[in-house]
């Protein structure tokens, strides 16, 4: 039974034309953090201190939330598009690429945790969020490049 869980060839044009963007869109957020007007809204307080779920609600921008989507989105379709011609050695690739990404990244992530501390480590955990797939990227494309290279 061959499992069909890539999406077509064609969908990773997609993923690029979305992720370049929306990557550049949230470097420039965190960097200047734009707060635009239209995208305020009251959100509200699933859990706060001597009150009911849902009870009260602060003021939030959607930006950062709208950014990750299409982060996210963007890089599933980059990742799991088929190659042009997907065969048992890019098979073998993809998994080695994603086991590489998820040890490369939990080793980032213990040095992270050792070596830094405060308000700063959130700023790495929300970088980390997105590292296990861009690794995977990074690494896939880089052993394409290598592959056609030889």
């Amino acid at each position: 039974m061959k499992l069909q869980y890539l999406f077509p060839n064609r969908f990773k044009k997609i993923g690029w034309f979305i992720l370049i963007p929306f990557i550049a869109l949230g470097f420039y957020w965190k960097t200047y953090e734009p707060e635009p007007y239209f995208l305020n809204v009251n959100i509200p307080s699933f859990l706060s201190d001597n009150e009911t779920p849902f009870s009260s609600s602060s003021k939030g921008n959607l930006l950062d939330e709208i950014i990750s989507i299409f982060i996210i989105v963007g890089s599933f379709l980059v990742a799991f598009s088929k190659e042009v011609k997907e065969d048992e050695f890019i098979a073998k690739i993809r998994l080695d690429s994603l086991v590489w990404s998820v040890y490369f990244n939990y080793t980032v992530l213990a040095l992270a945790i050792i070596f830094i501390h405060g308000w700063v480590f959130l700023d790495v955990m929300l970088y980390n969020l997105f590292t296990v797939i861009f690794f995977f990227i990074i690494r896939f494309n880089w052993m394409l490049y290598k592959m056609k290279q030889s």
